[in-house]
């Protein structure tokens, strides 16, 4: 009997050939390249941090310097003041003064009084709070009364001599009284109290007259003060003694002053 032919001994594996016990790998993708960490900036060197603390150090003690220069050369006035750029100015657009009259005053100002009234005018309505209507000023006023005599009234009969006995009597007329003058330089205004209709009221309109009403009250209280004040005593005196030294120097011995009943 024929043997038949060994089969497997005449094929001999190749080695390309995949073996079939083990399962191909998946194909890997494409390695990215690792990028580097970005590197942290290096901190300046101690060196140049200390060179622009000393450079700033000397430019502010140079600036300071050349104030405190400018300052003492000011003071001994020899450089020229500079005047701040952004200071208040002031316009003056007043037109020139027009003269309205003029008249001729035959008066001797015997003596005057300076006097001081504090003003506390209220105004208000009956019935309604004082916190909606009301305006309350006080006002410090300050003012000059003047006592004078009247030379230009005097008549004939008025001024008596006697040149054998060097005498002079001299009728005058009682002094009077001026209205008030009030000096604005030395008067304001302490306190000024309005209800809330009267601060609406004010913001769309001025009342120049409250103002004024003020100012004609403490010149009428000024005025009416001075009549008791004894101005008149001291203004017949003031005009005595200046009568009696004038006519004494032109050689008169005595020198009789009255005056009329007012």
């Amino acid at each position: 009997m024929a043997k038949s032919p060994d089969v497997s001994s005449d094929v001999t594996p190749t080695v390309d050939e995949p073996t079939r016990e083990y399962d191909t790998a998946p194909p890997q993708p494409p390695a990215t390249p690792e990028v580097a960490p970005e590197a942290a900036p290096e901190p300046p060197p101690a060196n140049k941090v200390s060179g622009f603390a000393r450079l700033l150090i000397f430019t502010f003690f140079v600036f300071a310097l050349m104030v405190a220069t400018c300052l003492g050369l000011r003071a001994v006035n020899v450089l020229p003041s500079f005047d701040n750029p952004f200071s208040d100015k002031t316009t003056d657009r007043s037109q020139p003064v027009l003269l309205q009259s003029m008249r001729d005053l035959s008066r001797y100002v015997a003596a005057d009084g300076t006097f001081q009234v504090i003003v506390d005018l209220q105004e208000n309505k009956e019935n309604i709070p004082d916190f909606l209507v009301n305006r309350r000023t006080l006002f410090v006023g300050s003012g000059t009364v003047e006592e004078y005599v009247e030379f230009g009234s005097l008549s004939d009969k008025a001024l008596t001599i006697d040149n054998d006995k060097n005498t002079v009597t001299i009728t005058l007329p009682p002094p009077q009284q001026g209205t008030a003058n009030l000096d604005m330089q030395k008067s304001y205004v302490v306190a000024e109290e309005r209800g809330l209709f009267n601060r609406i009221g004010d913001a769309f309109r001025s009342d120049p007259g409250k103002q004024q009403q003020v100012y004609a009250l403490a010149q009428q209280r000024i005025t009416e003060a001075a009549q008791s004040s004894g101005l008149d005593d001291r203004a017949k005196q003031n005009t005595e003694r200046m009568l009696q030294s004038l006519f004494t120097r032109l050689g008169y011995q005595t020198v009789t002053v009255t005056f009329d009943t007012p």
